[in-house]
């Protein structure tokens, strides 16, 4: 394996979510390359249907940190309401997920730079919209900027974290932000360097486990 294709694989295996993030200002050059791999996705047809509305504003981070906060703690009472479904190492392992979710619903105005992820539905070809179950076609188009961006910040040293909480404010979020009638928003993603040990490695289901030979549910002998 080449020192470039290592060098790749080891990004992708430490995208770990952080959420505990300093306030310093990211550099303006960094924060370019960060914005840059967005720009490189890919998206149906080379449409780029997709906007990100940078904040760095202090009085518009502090006003997305007070929509989050509540969306956060009606999300996160549940999510600790379920921790008697498990025990052991699991439960540790979620419960330290959940004091970082926890920080972050009272911090997110603490990140230099929340990133505000924006489509625009009529400029993608959404195959699965008459299929009588919810559409993720169009996310396609969309999505791949994020885990550019994600993949980007692991890369800078910069930490980040994907949350769509915020799609339940996304009213407030459009008046806030001017964002246009024709544009939604699907992701919001504050960015900082990280408080801690930042991106590390992460666990994940194993390939057996996501993919199938020739028929969905069949085993896949290990490649």
């Amino acid at each position: 394996m080449s020192d470039s294709k290592a060098e790749l694989y080891a990004v992708m295996s430490t995208l770990r979510a952080v959420r505990r993030l300093r306030p310093e200002p990211i550099p303006d050059d960094v924060l370019g390359r960060i914005l840059q791999a967005a720009a490189w996705a890919p998206s149906g047809g080379n449409v780029q249907p997709w906007r990100i509305v940078v904040v760095r504003d202090v009085a518009k981070r502090t006003a997305i940190g007070e929509l989050y906060r509540p969306q956060w703690r009606r999300y996160g009472e549940v999510a600790r309401n379920n921790l008697d479904l498990i025990s052991g190492e699991a439960r540790e392992k979620r419960e330290r997920t959940l004091d970082a979710c926890d920080y972050l619903g009272e911090h997110m105005a603490d990140a230099p730079v929340i990133l505000v992820f924006c489509f625009n539905p009529d400029q993608m070809a959404i195959t699965d919209a008459d299929l009588g179950r919810p559409s993720v076609v169009g996310g396609g188009s969309v999505y791949p900027a994020l885990q550019n961006v994600m993949l980007a910040c692991v890369e800078e040293g910069v930490g980040c974290t994907l949350t769509t909480l915020l799609c339940y404010e996304e009213q407030s979020m459009r008046e806030l932000l001017a964002i246009p009638t024709a544009w939604y928003t699907c992701a919001v993603m504050p960015i900082g360097y990280p408080q801690l040990k930042g991106h590390g490695p992460i666990a994940r289901r194993p390939v057996e486990k996501l993919c199938f030979a020739d028929e969905f549910g069949a085993s896949l002998q290990a490649i």
